[in-house]
This record gives C-alpha cells, structure tokens and sequence, in this order.
C-alpha cells in the first residue's frame, strides 16, 4: 500500500518529519506543489488528484494545511480510491484574517471523509485550539489521538524523526512501514 506524502504551507522542508519519511519508507512518495509558499486551494487540489489517480488505494499522510487540503479533496471527489488518511496537526484556516496568505484554504470543509482517517492532535498546537481540534475530528469521522503537548508536530516542536506518525499510518493500512533498501 503506497503512501502519499501531503506536506503543508512551505513544504515541510527539510528535518521535517514528512521529508525524512520519505527516506526511510520505499512505498511513499511526495505531492510537490508548484508554489509552496503561496498556495492556491485550485492548484494544490489538482496536484492531490493527479497524485491520487496515479497511485493505488493510497494511504495519506497529511500535515498542517495538507490536511484541510484532504478534506477539501474528500468533497469535491467523495468516490475516490484512498485508502485512509493520517491527519496530523491540521491548520485551523478559518481564523485566520482575509489577506493571509492561507486564506484561499478558509471555510474548512467539515463533511464526513469517505475513507477511514486518524487525525492527530497536538494540545498546545499554535495552529488549532483543541476544541476546533475536536471538531474537525469528529465532524469528518476521524478516530482523535492525543498527541499531548507537542506544538505543532514539527522539527521546531522535536519532531524531526516522528516514529509514532508511522505508528499511527500503520493503522491504516494494516501493513508496517517497510523500509527502503
């Protein structure tokens, strides 16, 4: 089972968690954006679909906006072949102010998602209150995990290796994570 590797606002550089992931896992693969600093909703979702269509039953693994991005995907095109999605640390877009540079990701979409989701939370994210946390995770069908005070799940936060992401991505799949040669 492949899996996507859907990064954020400014592109989970590099020590990011999702970066380094793709150094040890031979089954994931990044969705590169064009413009990772002034993202567009349009743009970012037509990469996500191309990658999506290329890839079998794929399990995602989101960060930050990246998130809100799979949800906004899961309602435009809610027949798709995802297999699951790890959602860690999603951006809370709709309090942000209207020149923000993420303010084209507001009104966070709340449907249901159509595949099984975990959405990992962090209580002291800079990112999202645990309430809207809690909601995001209840509205779209997601199991919630308590990351606990773990700031916004990043290398600025000591998540550079994030071996508990994989855990969780595991889940998913039911299949471990298997290493690259």
């Amino acid at each position: 089972m492949s899996r996507l590797i859907i990064p954020g606002w400014q592109g989970s550089g590099a020590g990011h968690w999702q970066r380094r992931w793709l150094d040890v896992d031979a089954d994931a693969r990044i969705v590169e954006q064009d413009d990772w600093h002034s993202p567009k909703l349009e743009a970012w979702l037509s990469r996500l679909d191309a990658a999506i269509r290329r890839t079998r039953q794929p399990i995602l693994v989101a960060h930050s906006l990246g998130a809100v991005l799979v949800a906004a995907y899961a309602k435009r095109y809610p027949r798709n072949n995802i297999a699951g999605a790890l959602l860690v640390a999603p951006a809370d877009v709709d309090s942000l102010a209207p020149d923000h540079p993420l303010a084209d990701f507001g009104d966070v979409p709340l449907s249901r998602l159509p595949f099984p989701s975990i959405l990992a939370l962090s209580r002291n994210d800079p990112y999202i209150s645990v309430e809207r946390g809690r909601l995001f995770a209840a509205r779209w069908g997601s199991e919630l995990v308590d990351l606990g005070h773990a700031g916004h799940v990043n290398p600025e936060s000591g998540h550079g290796h994030w071996p508990a992401g994989f855990r969780l991505a595991s889940q998913l799949g039911r299949q471990p994570i298997r290493a690259a040669a």
